[in-house]
């Protein structure tokens, strides 16, 4: 599996992970609160066994479409769950006598108008005339003073319902955000993953190409003198050839890894066929990732000496968590041609380390700095 297809086959398990978080966060947070609210509510306005069984369907049927609701599958219980509810609230005000018996209601109509496909404002304001005019029946079967009533059964109930439909609404658009911003994250993977492969494609291409360019320079100059030598050059372009197309594979397939000792050899080795004199101070051997890092800072800079520069001499100074290059022979425009260094200070910046590059007096110095690995660390 590609590196880019691989991104998008974790992009699925991702959502899935993230949604099944989300679902356990509103079942802690909203069910356990709700069920006791509701028990309490029964508890306090069922006078009698009757009254409980009017009453506790309705908180009942709340619970159940909540519990769907996060698990995204409210669609299959909302008809009994509104039915059960929208039966409650009549039965409790006019039988029961009970101004909390709207609480199923004023849970499952706030669940289920955000989720229509059109006509939600029209269902909301319906929900609220609903509530209001059931609970303004009740002066008809009580001697209760109206101004009592009013406020108990119409208003409290009403506000409660328009309060719960509007954070409802407020919530649906929230998850909307956030369903947009996972989309968003995961066309950024890919971006990020599209770049690295870029980078890592012209660091293997690019480099190649210009040592086969010097190689066979070299070759076409001593085809008159040294037969034997062009043989050499051209048994190692091929040789380079073949060890460019595995790599590429290598890297199609995410399995490419930098070897630093392989590529100091390497670069000592195109240097002094360029005829530029290389010193290399190696102080310390590096961590795995380290060394694939610095590996891949050796190499694109290797490639920018042999193309922008005409250097004479060149220092590579190696640690366990850094390396320095300095040559000399930069031309004064080069800082701002490199850009494959720049697309590798990212990445160097992502690992949490620094790349840094200056230019003076005609030497041009790139310098990477890692942090150490944590002990015992597993990369």
């Amino acid at each position: 599996m590609t590196p880019l297809r691989r991104a998008a086959h974790r992009m699925p398990e991702h959502d899935a992970e993230t949604q099944g978080g989300l679902r356990r966060l509103n079942l802690v947070m909203l069910l356990a609160p709700l069920a006791v609210v509701g028990a309490l509510l029964v508890a306090a306005d069922a006078r009698t066994g009757w009254d409980a069984a009017i009453l506790v369907p309705g908180v009942i049927a709340a619970l159940v479409a909540v519990e769907r609701w996060t698990a995204g599958d409210l669609s299959r219980v909302v008809l009994p769950c509104l039915v059960i509810t929208a039966a409650v609230w009549p039965l409790g005000v006019l039988v029961v006598g009970s101004a909390t018996a709207s609480y199923g209601l004023t849970i499952v109509g706030p669940l289920v108008i955000p989720q229509l496909r059109r006509h939600r404002g029209m269902a909301a304001w319906g929900l609220i005339g609903f509530v209001a005019a059931v609970g303004a029946t009740r002066p008809a079967v009580s001697q209760e003073s109206v101004a009592g009533v009013l406020t108990s059964y119409v208003l409290v109930p009403t506000v409660v319902t328009g309060v719960a439909t509007g954070l409802n609404f407020a919530n649906r658009r929230f998850y909307a955000l956030m369903e947009r911003a996972r989309e968003r994250e995961a066309e950024l993977a890919v971006a990020r993953e599209r770049i690295r492969f870029a980078s890592d494609l012209h660091d293997i291409q690019g480099h190649t190409l210009h040592v086969v360019k010097l190689k066979i320079a070299l070759a076409e100059k001593l085809v008159g003198s040294d037969l034997e030598r062009v043989r050499q050059e051209l048994r190692e372009v091929r040789a380079l050839v073949g060890d460019t197309i595995a790599q590429t594979k290598e890297l199609a397939y995410a399995q490419r890894r930098l070897n630093l000792s392989a590529e100091l050899e390497n670069a000592k080795n195109l240097f002094e066929a360029a005829g530029i004199r290389v010193r290399v101070d190696r102080e310390a051997d590096g961590d795995e990732r380290v060394d694939e890092l610095l590996g891949q800072v050796l190499r694109e800079t290797t490639t920018n000496i042999l193309r922008h520069s005409q250097a004479e001499q060149v220092r590579i100074t190696l640690s366990e968590t850094g390396i320095v290059i300095v040559n000399d022979g930069v031309r004064a425009d080069l800082v701002p041609r490199l850009r494959g260094l720049s697309t590798l200070g990212e990445r160097v910046a992502g690992d949490g380390g620094e790349l840094r590059v200056e230019q003076k007096d005609g030497r041009f110095l790139t310098a990477a700095d890692l942090p150490r690995p944590p002990s015992g660390a597993t990369l």
